[in-house]
Protein backbone atom coordinates (compact mmCIF):
# COMPACT_ATOMS: atom_id res chain seq x y z
CA UNK A 1 0.00 0.00 0.00
CA UNK A 2 1.08 4.00 -1.06
CA UNK A 3 2.37 6.11 1.97
CA UNK A 4 1.59 3.19 4.62
CA UNK A 5 4.30 0.37 4.67
CA UNK A 6 3.97 -2.98 5.61
CA UNK A 7 2.34 -4.36 9.57
CA UNK A 8 5.36 -5.72 10.24
CA UNK A 9 7.58 -2.22 9.17
CA UNK A 10 5.28 -0.78 11.64
CA UNK A 11 5.74 -3.14 14.43
CA UNK A 12 9.84 -2.39 13.99
CA UNK A 13 9.37 1.37 13.92
CA UNK A 14 7.16 1.46 17.25
CA UNK A 15 9.60 -0.91 18.91
CA UNK A 16 12.59 1.45 17.64
CA UNK A 17 10.47 4.04 19.29
CA UNK A 18 9.82 2.71 22.44
CA UNK A 19 6.20 2.53 22.08
CA UNK A 20 6.04 -1.69 22.98
CA UNK A 21 3.81 -2.67 25.84
CA UNK A 22 5.63 -4.15 29.32
CA UNK A 23 6.18 -7.90 29.91
CA UNK A 24 4.52 -9.84 32.62
CA UNK A 25 7.95 -9.71 34.68
CA UNK A 26 8.03 -5.33 33.96
CA UNK A 27 4.42 -5.30 35.11
CA UNK A 28 4.78 -6.89 38.37
CA UNK A 29 7.64 -4.98 39.43
CA UNK A 30 5.45 -1.73 38.74
CA UNK A 31 2.92 -3.09 40.94
CA UNK A 32 4.99 -3.92 43.41
CA UNK A 33 6.70 -0.15 43.89
CA UNK A 34 4.33 0.86 46.59
CA UNK A 35 6.53 -1.69 48.79
CA UNK A 36 9.26 0.17 48.28
CA UNK A 37 8.06 3.65 49.03
CA UNK A 38 7.30 1.93 52.12
CA UNK A 39 10.37 -0.02 52.71
CA UNK A 40 12.14 3.61 52.18
CA UNK A 41 9.70 5.16 54.38
CA UNK A 42 10.10 2.59 57.35
CA UNK A 43 14.38 2.76 57.37
CA UNK A 44 14.24 6.64 56.96
CA UNK A 45 11.67 6.77 60.18
CA UNK A 46 14.08 4.33 62.34
CA UNK A 47 17.52 6.39 61.48
CA UNK A 48 15.91 9.36 62.12
CA UNK A 49 14.97 7.78 65.66
CA UNK A 50 17.63 6.26 66.13
CA UNK A 51 19.73 9.79 65.72
CA UNK A 52 17.53 11.85 67.77
CA UNK A 53 17.86 9.59 70.66
CA UNK A 54 21.40 9.04 70.38
CA UNK A 55 22.90 12.98 69.65
CA UNK A 56 22.67 13.90 73.07
CA UNK A 57 24.91 10.94 74.16
CA UNK A 58 27.02 11.63 71.45
CA UNK A 59 27.61 15.57 71.52
CA UNK A 60 28.33 15.73 74.63
CA UNK A 61 31.73 14.05 73.36
CA UNK A 62 32.62 16.21 70.88
CA UNK A 63 33.12 18.75 73.56
CA UNK A 64 36.12 20.69 74.28
CA UNK A 65 35.36 18.87 77.86
CA UNK A 66 33.53 15.60 77.88
CA UNK A 67 31.51 14.76 80.92
CA UNK A 68 30.24 11.23 80.15
CA UNK A 69 27.57 9.91 81.62
CA UNK A 70 28.43 7.28 84.29
CA UNK A 71 26.00 6.13 86.76
CA UNK A 72 26.87 6.60 90.24
CA UNK A 73 27.21 3.36 92.36
CA UNK A 74 24.93 2.68 95.33
CA UNK A 75 28.36 3.16 97.70
CA UNK A 76 29.14 6.53 96.27
CA UNK A 77 25.50 7.66 97.23
CA UNK A 78 26.30 6.40 100.55
CA UNK A 79 29.35 7.90 101.12
CA UNK A 80 27.44 11.18 99.58
CA UNK A 81 24.70 11.29 101.99
CA UNK A 82 26.76 10.64 104.50
CA UNK A 83 28.93 14.27 104.17
CA UNK A 84 25.71 15.72 103.70
CA UNK A 85 24.65 15.34 107.25
CA UNK A 86 24.11 17.63 109.19
CA UNK A 87 23.91 19.85 106.25
CA UNK A 88 21.20 22.26 105.82
CA UNK A 89 20.66 24.53 102.46
CA UNK A 90 19.87 24.00 99.50
CA UNK A 91 21.58 21.00 96.89
CA UNK A 92 23.20 21.13 93.30
CA UNK A 93 24.18 18.01 91.19
CA UNK A 94 26.69 19.13 88.82
CA UNK A 95 26.04 16.66 85.74
CA UNK A 96 23.35 14.87 87.64
CA UNK A 97 23.05 12.11 84.99
CA UNK A 98 19.87 9.82 85.94
CA UNK A 99 19.17 11.67 89.05
CA UNK A 100 20.63 9.36 91.85
CA UNK A 101 22.01 11.69 93.92
CA UNK A 102 19.56 14.68 93.58
CA UNK A 103 16.80 11.86 94.65
CA UNK A 104 18.95 10.61 97.70
CA UNK A 105 19.37 14.05 99.01
CA UNK A 106 15.46 14.69 98.20
CA UNK A 107 14.73 11.94 100.26
CA UNK A 108 16.87 13.52 103.25
CA UNK A 109 15.19 16.35 103.19
CA UNK A 110 17.48 18.76 100.85
CA UNK A 111 15.37 21.17 97.93
CA UNK A 112 17.87 19.52 95.43
CA UNK A 113 18.60 20.34 91.67
CA UNK A 114 20.01 18.55 89.03
CA UNK A 115 21.61 20.18 86.28
CA UNK A 116 21.80 17.64 83.02
CA UNK A 117 23.18 18.63 79.34
CA UNK A 118 21.12 15.87 78.06
CA UNK A 119 17.92 15.91 77.64
CA UNK A 120 16.70 12.04 77.65
CA UNK A 121 18.52 11.77 81.41
CA UNK A 122 16.84 14.83 82.18
CA UNK A 123 13.12 13.60 81.66
CA UNK A 124 13.80 10.11 83.05
CA UNK A 125 15.83 11.82 86.18
CA UNK A 126 12.06 13.91 86.42
CA UNK A 127 10.05 10.25 86.39
CA UNK A 128 12.11 8.53 88.76
CA UNK A 129 11.50 11.29 91.30
CA UNK A 130 7.76 11.21 90.80
CA UNK A 131 8.12 7.40 90.82
CA UNK A 132 9.99 8.27 94.08
CA UNK A 133 7.75 10.62 95.48
CA UNK A 134 10.09 13.30 95.58
CA UNK A 135 9.19 15.56 92.52
CA UNK A 136 8.46 18.15 94.55
CA UNK A 137 11.83 18.59 96.40
CA UNK A 138 13.89 16.96 93.37
CA UNK A 139 14.23 19.04 90.32
CA UNK A 140 16.21 18.21 87.10
CA UNK A 141 17.06 21.03 84.57
CA UNK A 142 18.78 20.78 80.68
CA UNK A 143 21.49 23.45 80.72
CA UNK A 144 25.35 23.76 80.41
CA UNK A 145 27.09 24.21 83.91
CA UNK A 146 29.61 27.04 82.18
CA UNK A 147 25.93 29.01 82.14
CA UNK A 148 24.58 28.29 85.09
CA UNK A 149 25.60 30.49 88.58
CA UNK A 150 25.86 28.68 92.05
CA UNK A 151 25.82 31.24 94.36
CA UNK A 152 22.37 30.05 95.73
CA UNK A 153 23.68 26.19 96.77
CA UNK A 154 25.25 25.67 99.96
CA UNK A 155 26.05 22.29 98.65
CA UNK A 156 27.27 20.93 95.31
CA UNK A 157 27.78 17.68 94.50
CA UNK A 158 30.02 16.93 91.53
CA UNK A 159 31.06 13.62 89.19
CA UNK A 160 33.67 15.33 87.01
CA UNK A 161 36.83 14.69 85.05
CA UNK A 162 40.31 15.64 85.34
CA UNK A 163 39.99 17.75 82.76
CA UNK A 164 37.79 20.46 83.66
CA UNK A 165 38.28 20.19 87.62
CA UNK A 166 40.77 23.10 87.55
CA UNK A 167 38.46 25.17 85.59
CA UNK A 168 35.27 24.43 88.02
CA UNK A 169 37.27 24.93 90.81
CA UNK A 170 38.44 28.58 89.34
CA UNK A 171 34.11 29.15 88.89
CA UNK A 172 32.85 27.46 92.70
CA UNK A 173 35.76 29.29 93.97
CA UNK A 174 34.33 32.80 92.96
CA UNK A 175 30.20 32.06 93.14
CA UNK A 176 30.21 29.87 96.24
CA UNK A 177 29.07 31.16 99.58
CA UNK A 178 31.74 31.34 102.73
CA UNK A 179 29.51 28.35 103.90
CA UNK A 180 29.47 26.33 101.13
CA UNK A 181 30.26 22.69 101.03
CA UNK A 182 31.57 21.11 97.56
CA UNK A 183 31.41 17.04 97.72
CA UNK A 184 33.66 15.58 94.89
CA UNK A 185 32.81 12.09 93.66
CA UNK A 186 35.97 9.85 91.30
CA UNK A 187 38.20 12.65 91.22
CA UNK A 188 39.66 15.10 93.41
CA UNK A 189 39.77 19.33 92.83
CA UNK A 190 43.78 19.81 92.09
CA UNK A 191 44.67 22.70 94.28
CA UNK A 192 41.88 22.65 97.33
CA UNK A 193 42.92 20.68 100.10
CA UNK A 194 39.92 18.30 101.16
CA UNK A 195 38.53 18.52 104.78
CA UNK A 196 36.86 14.80 105.06
CA UNK A 197 37.93 12.18 102.20
CA UNK A 198 36.00 8.50 102.50
CA UNK A 199 35.19 5.73 100.72
CA UNK A 200 37.91 3.84 98.74
CA UNK A 201 38.43 3.46 94.63
CA UNK A 202 35.82 5.03 92.46
CA UNK A 203 33.94 5.22 95.36
CA UNK A 204 36.09 7.61 97.10
CA UNK A 205 34.67 11.18 98.40
CA UNK A 206 35.94 14.79 98.25
CA UNK A 207 34.85 17.23 100.62
CA UNK A 208 36.18 20.98 100.52
CA UNK A 209 34.39 23.33 102.83
CA UNK A 210 35.16 26.83 100.78
CA UNK A 211 35.58 28.78 104.38
CA UNK A 212 38.15 26.21 104.98
CA UNK A 213 40.32 27.17 101.69
CA UNK A 214 39.49 30.92 101.48
CA UNK A 215 41.05 31.03 105.01
CA UNK A 216 44.07 29.30 103.69
CA UNK A 217 44.33 31.88 101.36
CA UNK A 218 44.10 35.00 103.79
CA UNK A 219 46.91 33.29 105.73
CA UNK A 220 50.63 35.07 105.01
Amino acid sequence: MEGGGTLPEALKEERQLGHILPTSSEASSVKRSPWGFLLTGIVGGALVAVYAVATPFITPALRKICLPFVPATSKQIENVVKMLRCRRGPLVDIGSGDGRIVIAAAKEGFSAVGYELNPWLVWYSRYCAWQEGVHGSARFYISDLWKVTFSQYSNVVIFGVPQMMPQLEKKLELELEGDARVIACRFPFPHWIPDHVTGEGIDTVWVYDVSTFRGREKKP
